[in-house]
């Protein structure tokens, strides 16, 4: 269920996440060995999915018990949560072979997530979020930080446990803020060099630590763009799975139309009126445009723009 009226794309998992359940080894066992179970696959980050009638795709699920057996343990498998009383799991996938040609062949295609997020149901969107951020850590945290040895997925595979030193490690989240700054009927968005031509966006920034949301948008201002903050308020969020990121979306009023940019962070600055930045948002400008509809940054444009 929604908590706002305004949600994001990947937002909204309607998945009960059942937590309490994670420790428990012997009822994920009896869930995965259920007829009644689904999972679906996700090889080298990219969900497993299917045409949807009406047009788009949705997820492609398979039997839990197949997916069990694809796993080979738990080290592959995530336990999402129960869709009434449904169990929902993932499993993580890689290599070179495609197993659309393979074990799952004619049963759905593994398609690039940013590709397909906004032609997949909303919901279906954030579940398959969920998982690839959760596998996108335990990648990245085989080992543990204490003393080095190999980890092992237990509750469900959202804890990793040290056999060695006993030391348990739980999944990251990154905080960024993500701003639009504005000085009256104007406001600022900025490019790097290295994005497609001509796309400007909003400013970012990690979140550090001893730092509130607040002081870290202006600082991040001050630091890209030279600019001085006046006030800043909340907009949204925004789960980002590219690794593991939580887009804190924060509109920015700001002392003047000024600015520069630091050439580190950002190549060139530009101010648009709101009219300016209605038709940016509908790609009406010639050689300049918007952040795909899919990102936060797009949607704290838009949420600017209407407010006129």
């Amino acid at each position: 269920m929604p908590l706002d009226a305004f949600m994001n794309t990947f937002a909204g998992n309607p998945l009960d996440r059942a937590s309490e359940r994670r420790p428990d080894a012997e009822w994920i066992a009896s869930q995965l060995a259920s007829p009644d179970s689904l999972a679906f696959p996700m090889w080298n980050g990219r969900p497993f999915v299917e045409k949807a009638e009406g047009g788009g795709v949705q997820i492609a699920y398979i039997p839990a018990k197949m997916a069990r057996e694809l796993a080979e343990g738990p080290e592959r498998l995530l336990f999402l949560g129960l869709w009434k009383e449904t169990a929902i799991f993932a499993i993580d996938l890689d290599g070179e072979s495609d197993p659309a040609e393979g074990p799952l062949q004619g049963m759905g295609a593994f398609e690039d997530l940013r590709r397909v997020a906004l032609t997949l149901p909303a919901t279906e969107a954030a579940i398959v979020a969920t998982a690839k951020a959760m596998f996108e850590w335990r990648r990245r945290h085989r080992h543990c930080a204490v003393c080095g040895q190999p980890t092992e997925a237990v509750d469900g595979g959202w804890k990793r446990r040290c056999p060695s030193c006993h030391t348990e490690h739980f999944p990251r989240t990154d905080p960024v803020v993500i701003m639009l700054p504005f000085h009256g009927e104007r406001c600022m968005l900025g490019r790097q060099e290295a994005w497609p031509a001509g796309m400007f966006s909003a400013l970012a920034g990690f979140l550090e630590p001893g730092e509130s949301i607040e002081e870290a948008c202006a600082r991040e201002l001050s630091e890209e763009a030279g600019l001085r903050t006046r006030k800043v308020r909340y907009h949204s969020t925004q789960p980002w799975p590219y690794p593991s990121s939580l887009m804190i979306g924060l509109i920015a009023e700001v002392e003047d139309d000024e600015g520069t940019p630091d050439q580190t962070e950002l190549s060139e600055v530009r101010w648009f009126t709101r009219a300016e930045a209605r038709d940016l948002i509908a790609g009406k400008i010639e050689g300049v445009a918007a952040p795909n509809p899919l990102a936060i940054a797009h949607q704290l444009i838009k949420a600017w723009v209407e407010e006129a």
